[in-house]
Order: C-alpha cells, then sequence, then structure tokens
C-alpha cells in the first residue's frame, strides 16, 4: 500500500549489485545481528547495524504489543533489553517469501530482505530494509557497508497455539461417524445459545472489523460473541444509502482467511457485500446475535471479568461475563448532530447521513446537504440524479481526489505480482514518518493529475485542502474518520454548478421552508441532510462504560505525538477492553495481532 512508484534506481547508477550479491549483503547483516546478539555488550554492536535515522516497528514479537522505536541509539538500546527478555533466537532470510531485492520505499532506495526467527514463545517473520549512510559511495555499492534503514519484526504464531488452518485444520469425525450423535450444525446451533457458558470474548459491531477480530480468535480457539444491534448480519452496510459502492478496488478490501470471489466487480456494491458478510459470519463458524444492543458494562478489577448487560430486541436483558471487550463499532459509531443555530425553525425533516436512504424520495423536491465528506457528495450525487434540486453547504475545507487513478496511488503495491499476505506484510512494516512521507508523495501525484477539476472547483467557490503536512486523504481518515471525498461524479455537478454550492460562513439563517444568505438570497429546501460525521469513540466509552472508564482509556484513533494510532489494536487504559476499526486492510491486517495479543493473555505469556 505504501509503495513509491519503482522508476529508475537513481543513486546505484550502473553498479546495481547482482541478486546473488544483494542476498549476500542481506546474509551478511543477519549474521552481524545474530553475533551482536551474543556479545556482552550487545547495544554498541547493534547501534553500528542501524543509521543513525532508522526505525523499528514491533508487531506484538517482541515488546507484545504494536510499538514503534525511532533513532538507531534508541532501537538498539531497546533491542538488547527485550532480545534478553524474550530469548530472540538467530534470524535468517525467509526463504518462503520474496527473494531479496533493491526497492523504492518512500522515496529511498533500499535492499528489501524478508527473514524469519523464534523468541522463546512464537514463531516470527519480519522485514529489514537496507541502505548505505548519505556520506557513503553508492558507485562502489557492492563493497560498502549496508546498515538497516528500516527493522519491523512480526509475531506469526506463538507455539502450541497456532491457527486451526492448513495443516492444523481439525480434523473433527473424519474417519468415524457417530450417526446417533449430534452433527455439525446441532453443534453450531447450540454453541452460539451460550446457556452454559460465557464467551471469553465479547465483541461489540459485526462490521469488517468484528468480523475480522472474530475470525481470527475462533481459529485461536478462543471463544467468542459477536453481537450487533441490526436485525440482520451485513446490515451495517446494507441500510445504508442506495447507491453506495466501496471507494477503493476489490483487491485491497477481503476479509481475512476468505478473499472475494475473482468474478466480483472492481468497486463492490452495497448489498454484495453485506450478503458476503452474512455468509462469511457462516461458513467461518462465527457465533452472532442480531438485534442485540450493549447497554452497561462494569469491569471487576479482582475477578478481572467484565459484567455486561445486553439488550435484546423484546426488551429482555442477559448478562455475559467475559474476560475481554472488543469494541468494533468502528469510527462511525454515534452520529454528531452539531448544534446549528436557528435550524429548529425549519418546518421539513431533518436527518442525519446515516438514515438517508434513497434520492427518489425526493424527485422533484429542494434539498440541502450539510456537509461535503464522502457522505455528503454521494448523497448530493444521489439527489441531483433522482430528480431533486441540490444544494451542499461547506462548513471547512475538503479533500477531493479523483477516484481513478488518483485515489487508487496508495494501492499501487497491491497490483504487484506478489500476495496480499505479502503486501498486507510490506504495509504494515512500515512505520508512521514514512508512511507520512509516501503520502505526502501520494498527495503531489493526485493534485497534478486532478488539476483540470481542482481548478473548476475552485472557481465555484470550493475550498479545498489537502491535509495536514500535504499528507492527503488517508492522514484525513486516520485522524479524524473522514473532511474527504473520492469523486465519482459529485464534483464534476459542483463544478458546473449543478449542484449549488453555498459556505456555512455565508449563511444568516435557517427558515420555515430553507435558508437565508447574509446577502438576502433565499434557498428553498423540503429536507436538510446533515452529513457531519459522527462522535469520536470515546464518546461511545463513556455511554457504555461510564466516564470513568472512557477517562483512563483517553483519546481514541488518530496518532497525538506517538508514533502508533492511540489505543487501537493494542492495550488500552482499561484492562479487558480493546479496540478494532478501520477499512477492510486496516481490520485483516491489525486484527491479526490483536488477536495474538489477546491469546498471549489467555495463555498467560504476557
Amino acid at each position: 500500500m505504501l509503495q513509491l512508484p519503482q522508476n529508475e534506481l537513481s543513486k546505484f547508477n550502473n553498479m546495481l549489485p547482482s541478486e546473488l550479491e544483494i542476498a549476500d549483503l542481506c546474509q551478511k547483516w543477519t549474521t552481524r545481528f545474530n553475533n551482536a546478539l551474543k556479545n556482552p555488550n550487545p547495544t554498541k554492536r547493534l547501534n553500528e547495524l542501524f543509521l543513525e535515522n532508522s526505525y523499528w516497528r514491533d508487531a506484538v514479537a517482541l515488546t507484545g504489543t504494536l510499538e514503534t522505536q525511532e533513532g538507531g541509539a534508541q532501537i538498539s538500546d531497546k533491542l538488547s533489553n527485550l532480545a534478553r527478555q524474550t530469548q530472540i533466537g538467530e534470524i535468517s532470510l525467509d526463504d518462503n517469501a520474496s527473494r531479496p531485492q533493491i526497492v523504492s520505499r518512500s522515496g529511498t532506495e533500499a535492499i528489501e530482505a524478508f527473514i524469519k526467527f523464534e523468541t522463546t514463545n512464537a514463531n516470527c517473520r519480519g522485514i529489514i530494509r537496507l541502505c548505505l549512510a548519505e556520506d557513503e559511495d553508492y558507485d562502489n555499492a557492492k563493497n560498502q557497508e549496508w546498515r538497516a534503514w528500516t527493522f519491523f519484526t512480526a509475531v506469526e504464531s506463538l507455539k502450541g497455539y497456532e491457527e486451526k488452518v492448513y495443516r492444523n485444520r481439525p480434523t473433527g469425525n473424519s474417519y468415524s461417524r457417530d450417526f446417533t450423535g449430534p452433527n455439525w450444525l446441532d453443534e453450531r446451533i447450540l454453541a452460539q445459545k451460550y446457556d452454559d457458558r460465557d464467551p471469553t470474548v465479547l465483541v461489540v459491531g459485526g462490521g469488517q472489523a468484528g468480523l475480522s477480530i472474530a475470525a481470527r480468535l475462533t481459529q485461536l480457539g478462543i471463544d467468542t460473541l459477536i453481537v450487533d444491534k441490526n436485525s440482520r448480519i451485513g446490515d451495517n452496510w446494507r441500510n445504508r444509502y442506495h447507491a453506495l459502492t466501496l471507494h477503493n478496488q476489490l483487491h485491497v478490501n477481503h476479509l481475512p482467511y476468505v478473499p472475494f470471489p475473482p468474478t466480483w466487480p472492481t468497486y463492490i456494491p452495497k448489498d454484495m457485500l453485506a450478503l458476503w458478510f452474512e455468509s462469511y459470519a457462516k461458513i467461518m463458524e462465527l457465533n452472532f446475535w442480531t438485534d442485540t444492543e450493549l447497554t452497561a458494562g462494569t469491569y471487576d478489577e479482582a475477578s478481572k471479568f467484565w459484567d455486561i448487560t445486553l439488550t435484546l430486541k423484546d426488551g429482555s436483558t442477559r448478562h455475559l461475563a467475559p474476560r475481554h471487550v472488543v469494541l468494533a463499532t468502528g469510527v462511525s459509531g454515534i452520529s454528531n448532530l452539531p448544534e446549528i443555530p436557528t435550524l429548529d425553525k425549519f418546518d421539513g425533516p431533518v436527518m442525519h447521513s446515516s438514515h438517508y436512504q434513497d434520492g427518489d424520495d425526493w424527485a422533484g423536491k429542494n434539498a440541502l446537504v450539510i456537509g461535503c465528506g464522502n457522505s455528503g457528495h454521494d448523497i448530493s450525487q444521489d439527489l441531483y440524479s433522482s430528480g431533486a434540486t441540490v444544494t451542499m453547504v461547506q462548513r471547512s475545507p475538503s479533500l477531493v481526489v479523483n477516484i481513478e487513478p488518483s485515489a487508487q496511488f496508495p494501492y499501487r503495491l497491491y497490483e504487484e505480482d506478489r500476495t496480499t499476505d505479502e503486501c498486507d506484510f510490506i504495509t504494515v512494516s512500515m512505520p508512521l514518518p514514512l508512511v507520512k512521507k509516501a503520502h505526502q508523495h501520494f498527495t503531489k501525484q493526485s493534485r497534478d493529475a486532478d488539476k483540470p477539476l481542482l481548478d473548476k472547483l475552485r472557481s465555484v467557490g470550493f475550498q479545498l485542502d489537502f491535509g495536514e503536512d500535504e499528507t492527503g486523504w488517508q492522514f484525513k481518515y486516520l485522524t479524524r474518520g473522514g473532511g474527504y471525498y473520492f469523486n465519482v461524479g459529485a464534483s464534476d455537478l459542483i463544478a458546473e454548478e449543478k449542484i449549488k454550492l453555498i459556505q456555512n460562513a455565508n449563511i444568516d439563517r435557517f427558515t420555515a421552508d430553507g435558508v437565508t444568505l447574509k446577502n438576502g438570497e433565499k434557498i428553498l429546501a423540503d429536507v436538510i441532510v446533515l452529513a457531519t460525521g459522527y462522535k469520536p469513540q470515546e464518546y461511545l466509552v463513556a455511554k457504555l462504560f461510564g466516564q470513568q472508564v472512557a477517562d483512563r482509556v483517553g483519546p481514541i484513533w488518530g496518532y497525538g505525538d506517538g508514533l502508533e494510532l492511540r489505543n487501537m489494536y493494542r492495550p488500552t487504559g482499561q484492562p479487558g477492553l480493546w479496540m478494532i476499526a478501520g477499512s477492510f486492510a486496516q481490520c485483516r491486517i491489525n486484527s491479526k495481532y490483536l488477536a495474538l495479543q489477546i491469546k498471549a493473555v489467555e495463555a498467560a505469556l504476557i
């Protein structure tokens, strides 16, 4: 997901090492690394292996969580301590992965090699990227001393607790038949009732986040129950507006273990996706309660169990005592309904975008859409296409990028001749500062490619921005969950003034039949749609578990001053409470490491 275009590797000129020489350089580095760990003073020896400006990201292998270290001195010091504690074995090149090769990552040319190793409790793998120091001579690259620019270590499996896949799959009663006992379906129905037990993990939310983490936990042998307030699995997509499709391409969006069929369209329609969710839950043997809402929960510090209250469709309640709760409600949990002065004067219906269904309901009517993110644009286009007269209200500058090719630039890695697993592994290996650098490049590419459209938008008064530090739409999503639009036609309609645009700052007041601008112009409206996004997840934590727990957890999502997403895919300030959210790719990748952390706790390895 994070590879820059691999054009001419200019630094190396005509002195590129051969394939064998590249492998030999990597082998020499791993040998020196192994010898450094055996040295009485490993910190000094390790420091000699890393560039001064280098990064080490660990995914559970050595730190037990997701953690990033920056700078050679800090890396070598932390590695020295953890290597002794975890008894890291010798690292070697991974012959089951792509061969070592020269790549361009985040604008830097490096030798990239996949590695494998073991610790006391885990089988692990990783990636090293080797570069020459800036003052080294690239014209004589083969004979120089290469150092690590990035170092990635990740747990692959916990020894004795491997996933029940491939050769570890359960044999069941393959060689015998019990014609009088319960069959598979009987056992599944009984297991989902939880009449005689509590789940070890309760997952709240049955979208891509909930399904991904539940599938991972189930394959690790952890009793897991998903609860969702919707009436049918997949309703979180099925019940959204009629014209919705995914905005990124199929090959990036698979769920764990079961990829989408290759016959499917490039951009998946919402109802197709909803049916897949329903099928996925069944074939992955996931325990799932619909029409069930978590309404309260308290944690017992002594017993380390939750007391969870679930409210069912008929209003009755059910109490469960899981050891872990995973909030998988996504970054779109509680609708954000801002206080808008004089909006209460409007006599027509006012709805949040999450309740909007179909533009045909408003054919021939006047519609006012407040908000310029993906939902605001898509709903405006849907209304216009259904024959409504549409006015969009822009509250703050927005990022616009054409869905093709510009929005797909960050996914170029997945178009290479690599498996999805290897692409995922490369993606998760990249530390935050380098991810930002890569997305600054993608943003520049997008601005150049989309210049004709962007110029037209500016000419009609649309206010554009390109994210903090020009990092583009991906970081808008990671820091605030929105504020951008993948153009599938709405921007063209705005540029052509077929969808009218007004700035929120120019509104004087709302009236019974619309809105009056400060210049006296009156805009009629029969319906107002608030495409105003969602509240941060800490609001949901406070609602479910109380403000004290919310304060203990702190901000969720975004980065703050750190190099990892806050409280996401890793332990929170509240024992037994975990979070997972994000795109399909983020959930597929990070569900593995979240599940392994929970399994390590259950197995008393952490």
